[in-house]
């Protein structure tokens, strides 16, 4: 039996690894998130490459607090000192898609830029958001582009100086 409390209110979970795809996608997600009344549950994904070991890096290292920092800075970049009410950061360890795949069960949606700091440019969908895309059981929205949502477009009456 969970004993974990799921809310009633609406969800919208945004896979956040600082690449510009994914601050859009938060981009996204606030904008949507606005629409449906829903809070949002920004998620950083942490692993440890397969090649490296604990014994190679070095002692004061916390993979967990690094993540957090970068994560806190992408959304402070997104929002700046607006950041929603509704906003949770969270940090977790292991697969990314696996990772964001547990997190947004039971979310309103998913949503994911689509492509992250992964080495292959080459690729129309990154791996992570193909994978979640495939598999979620919510719908997923793969932000490609540029396009900003409205409500962070500048307003037709501000001036260019």
């Amino acid at each position: 039996m969970s004993t974990e409390v799921t809310s009633l209110k609406a969800r919208i979970v945004v896979g956040v690894d600082g690449s510009e795809q994914s601050k859009l996608a938060l981009r996204w997600a606030q904008s949507l998130a606005t629409t449906v009344g829903a809070s949002i549950d920004a998620v950083a994904v942490w692993q440890m490459p397969a090649a490296y070991g604990w014994s190679v890096v070095a002692d004061d290292w916390n993979p967990e607090q690094d993540t957090e920092k970068w994560l806190a800075g992408a959304v402070d970049e997104v929002f700046g000192a607006q950041r929603p009410d509704d906003l949770r950061l969270l940090v977790r360890q292991g697969n990314a898609a696996q990772v964001l795949l547990s997190v947004s069960a039971g979310a309103t949606m998913l949503v994911l830029g689509s492509r992250g700091h992964g080495g292959f440019k080459g690729l129309l969908l990154g791996s992570v958001s193909a994978n979640c895309a495939e598999h979620a059981h919510c719908p997923v929205l793969v932000v490609h582009g540029d396009h900003v949502p409205q409500s962070f477009a500048p307003s037709p009456s501000a001036s260019a100086d």
